[in-house]
């Protein structure tokens, strides 16, 4: 992958009408477009479609979490769309993640497991009845992951080394928690630079506010393209 291929924008906007100017305007400085719960409930595949009628890749973010039979299903209807990445959630647990990646198998679409999300801290994990400490969690439940044949992983910058170096080069790591030097964190409790989270082994980041709050979105894309690939 060149360095625009490794941008990832989140469309975290409510509608279409909404998620076609940022399209139009960062096509080209973003290789690929993130479409999550909020744009895919109220479009639903259109705005898979609308991403790649701009000639760039989809990133299908639903962190699925059911039934194995329906997330392999959801897998399946996935493949479809030609997402080119599609979330699941690791706690669905060994069976599910296998049905899913037997769905996927064979297709263009790569799962990505998430392992804890990025919002959480230990107190969070604890909260819901999880013990141990976040960063214990995480690689348990990439490895569990990789064992049920899911090859990519969404974790924070702070994770991502560990899981580098436990899990090898042929897997995919997807880093949202991306905050250039100087910006707001917001409610990213695990976050890191661009360069940062290069050299810990990120192969894709997902940078959302410091590019849609900039007065120059072009530009801060362009910034951060330059990062990775002054770092690659």
């Amino acid at each position: 992958m060149n360095a625009v291929d490794r941008l990832v924008l989140p469309l975290d906007v409510p509608t279409l009408a909404d998620a076609r100017p940022w399209l139009d305007k960062l096509a080209g400085d973003v290789g690929v477009f993130k479409v999550g719960l909020e744009l895919f409930t109220a479009e639903g595949p259109q705005a898979l479609a609308e991403v790649h009628s701009h000639g760039a890749r989809s990133f299908l973010d639903l962190k699925l979490h059911d039934i194995p039979a329906t997330m392999a299903r959801a897998t399946t209807a996935a493949v479809a769309q030609k997402a080119a990445y599609l979330t699941v959630h690791a706690a669905a647990g060994p069976t599910a993640l296998r049905a899913v990646a037997e769905a996927a198998r064979g297709s263009s679409t790569q799962v990505l497991a998430v392992t804890v999300l990025t919002s959480m801290s230990d107190d969070d994990l604890h909260a819901t009845g999880v013990a141990g400490v976040l960063a214990e969690v995480v690689l348990q439940r990439a490895e569990m992951a990789l064992d049920a044949g899911i090859d990519g992983f969404v974790c924070s910058p702070l994770e991502c080394a560990a899981l580098r170096g436990r899990l090898g080069r042929d897997v995919t790591l997807v880093v949202p928690g991306i905050r250039p030097s100087g910006s707001e964190v917001d409610d990213q409790t695990r976050n890191a630079t661009p360069a940062d989270a290069i050299r810990n082994g990120a192969d894709l980041l997902v940078v959302g506010r410091p590019i849609r709050n900039a007065h120059d979105p072009v530009a801060a894309a362009r910034a951060i393209v330059d990062e990775i690939a002054r770092t690659t």
